[in-house]
Parts: structure tokens; sequence; C-alpha cells
């Protein structure tokens, strides 16, 4: 049985939303963020000191993206993946890495010199300047989402958990009301998943 360790609205929680959407069985250890400073005796079970942190047997994985396609793979049964077979492999593996290199990056520096920084150490300018690569980047998925519901191969993957994550954390910032009509339908339609409702009522409860 897997152990996901998360902490709350972290990159650990496209994971937890794909164990749910599987309906896996897993077990869920969450951790006060940053967990390097908060849960130090983390760094014993994994050194580099962030999360997601995925135990499965005897493979270890703490790369949100990564840990998405193995999952999708090895336990989906090719509910979640795309097979290498369909002509939209090429584009699921381009949209998993995109919606942490393209997008979660610029996002992520947006949210640390707006809000993580003691105040003195905020730097507003700059903040908008990550903000607004995020949302230049974001034209692409919603170019991608112009005549199908999801990114690629007609249906849902963790291709949109991977872009979707990002979605959930700019709203989290106040950044909804920036997004375009069409990708706020995606992220209505993807907020709309059990799956994903489950995970935030897990990562809360916990």
């Amino acid at each position: 049985m897997p152990t996901l360790y998360h902490c709350a609205d972290a990159r650990s929680l496209r994971v937890l939303w794909a164990l749910e959407e599987l309906d896996l069985q897993y077990e869920l250890k969450v951790l006060p963020y940053p967990p390097r400073q908060k849960a130090p005796e983390f760094l014993q079970i994994n050194p580099v000191g962030t999360v997601p942190y995925l135990v499965d047997g005897d493979t270890t994985m703490n790369e949100s993206t990564a840990i998405l396609q193995y999952i999708a793979v090895k336990h989906g049964d090719g509910k979640l993946a795309v097979a290498s077979s369909d002509p939209a492999y090429g584009a699921w593996l381009n949209w998993l890495a995109f919606g942490e290199a393209a997008l979660t990056v610029p996002l992520a520096a947006a949210l640390r010199f707006s809000f993580l920084e003691p105040e003195d150490k905020r730097q507003p300018a700059l903040a908008e300047g990550f903000r607004s690569t995020f949302f230049d980047k974001l034209g692409a998925a919603e170019a991608a989402l112009a005549n199908s519901k999801f990114l690629c191969a007609d249906r849902f993957t963790v291709a949109d958990i991977s872009v979707g994550y990002n979605l959930h954390l700019a709203a989290r910032m106040r950044l909804l009301e920036r997004m375009s009509p069409r990708i706020q339908a995606y992220f209505a339609e993807l907020q709309a998943r059990p799956a994903y409702q489950r995970a935030k009522e897990k990562q809360k409860a916990a």
C-alpha cells in the first residue's frame, strides 16, 4: 500500500488527488509546512525534506509530476494514463511536465515574494512579474481547451491534475478573477470532481 507524505495545498495535493481518482488504498501522513523546518524528523525519511514523498514498496519518489505518471501507469490500469501507442501520448507527457515547469515554478515564486517571505523581504513588483509569467504560460492551456473539456486524449488524465493543481493554488492566492472564462470553466469542472473534493476533505481532516 503506498504511503504519501503531504502538506496541505502543497504540490503533494496532486498525488493525493490522483490516489483518490483511482480509489486506491493508501496511507496519508500530513506534515506541517515547511516540513524541513517544522518536522525535522522527516529528513530521516526523505533527506530532500520536501513533499510529496511517496513510498510504494521499495520505490521512493519526491517529484510530484513523476509520481503522477508512476501512479497512473503502475496502478491506474489505463484510467488516468495515455498509452505510448496513443497519438496523444506526447501531449500527455508534455502537459504533465508543463504543469510543474511552466506553471508551478512562477506561481510558487509569486507566492514566496507575496506571502511567504517575512514582510520586510517581500517584493511586490517581482511577485507581479512572476504572476504575469504564470498567466502568459496559462494561455497554452486555454488554447488546448478551445475544443475539448480536457487537455489531451479527450478525457481526464493526470495531465489535468498536473495543470489543475495550479488553478487550485492560484485560487488560494485570489487570482481566480484574472483567469479567462474558459479557464474558469475548466477549473469549475475539475473542482466538481468527487475525487478532488475528497482530497481536500482528507487533507483538512488530517
